[in-house]
């Protein structure tokens, strides 16, 4: 009996290999700068750390067979009521970040109970979702508000030393957090077993007596608590809340996860590799910005990227059916 490789070992392989040639053609490019070294890398995490938050949960998203368009909007959401309530009303920090995650998850289950209860299409009840949550977010302001508690700030200026030159910052840790509890729940739980038996063929994981309506639903829950802890750490980031903020983030989160090799089509694709996917983006922005081009180099070497890999997802598809036949 001939061993075969699963299509989740080819598409996380591909990923790291594509990841691991960026980096090391980047590295010799600008060796003079710096790339290679610690702390660029770990820079990598901390600036897109509310992307890689926002990105785990959309992992579970298409794992299912859907899709999120809310994200970046939920994003700016509870960026901007954060500020509000904190800068405005004098709110405590923990009460407020308590309240917006609450408001994030409600809202995806909202979006969950919707598309489950009502056999609605994903993309058209986020895309709703989308203007709701970012028109609500431009009610609460139009003008961006800047955070000055002593509290907060404080939090987002925590980090662990590795050693006397370099130090992991409290967002990275939330990201690289959030990525761990993601593949944990993916691999070594139910929800993650019933999340990837929907992904690759809901009627079959209904005639197994799998509780496809409740995870369904939790799926969404998931990515509404991850994109308001995205938001949290927007505005730890970006030390203000705006309405605008995030603008086409649900974007580059649905192609972190295409690119760590997740299939659109849901059932394949896993957590860590998601967690590549958001290296890969970080890494081509890291090139255009040294090479002083204009951002929307980022947009054309990820889409022909994202091309290549819808591409491969296919053939796989095809190569998979051929197998069962």
């Amino acid at each position: 009996m001939t061993w075969r490789p699963s299509a989740n070992l080819v598409t996380m392989t591909v990923t790291i290999l594509v990841c691991v040639l960026l980096y090391a053609v980047a590295g010799m490019r600008y060796h003079h700068l710096g790339f290679l070294t610690l702390q660029v890398f770990l820079d990598f995490f901390r600036d897109n750390a509310y992307l890689g938050i926002a990105a785990v949960g959309m992992t579970f998203v298409i794992l299912s067979g859907g899709i999120d368009l809310s994200v970046g909007a939920v994003v700016g959401l509870t960026g901007m009521v954060l500020a509000k309530l904190m800068e405005q009303r004098g709110w405590h920090p923990a009460a407020v970040v308590a309240l917006v995650l609450a408001i994030g998850t409600l809202f995806g289950a909202l979006q969950g109970v919707l598309i489950q209860r009502f056999q609605l299409a994903p993309f058209f009840v986020t895309l709703a979702g989308m203007f709701f949550a970012r028109g609500v977010a431009l009610l609460v302001s139009t003008e961006s508000i800047g955070l000055t508690n002593e509290k907060f700030l404080k939090i987002s200026d925590l980090s662990i030393p590795l050693d006397s030159q370099h130090v992991i910052p409290f967002v990275a840790i939330a990201f690289l957090a959030v990525a761990l509890i993601g593949m944990y729940l993916a691999r070594w739980t139910r929800f993650g077993r019933f999340t990837y038996a929907i992904g690759g063929n809901e009627q079959s994981a209904i005639l197994m007596g799998l509780p496809v309506a409740r995870t369904k639903v939790i799926v969404y829950v998931f990515s509404g608590f991850c994109s308001a802890l995205a938001g949290v750490i927007w505005s730890m980031q970006y030390w203000s809340g705006k309405a605008t903020a995030a603008e086409g983030m649900e974007l580059d989160a649905i192609a972190a996860v295409v690119l760590g090799g997740t299939l659109l089509s849901g059932g394949i694709g896993s957590v860590l590799g998601t967690v590549v996917g958001v290296l890969i983006l970080a890494i081509i922005g890291q090139i255009v910005t040294l090479e002083n081009l204009t951002s929307w180099w980022t947009r054309i070497a990820v889409g022909l990227l994202l091309l290549i890999f819808i591409v491969m997802q296919k053939l796989l598809t095809r190569l998979g059916a051929v197998r069962a036949s």
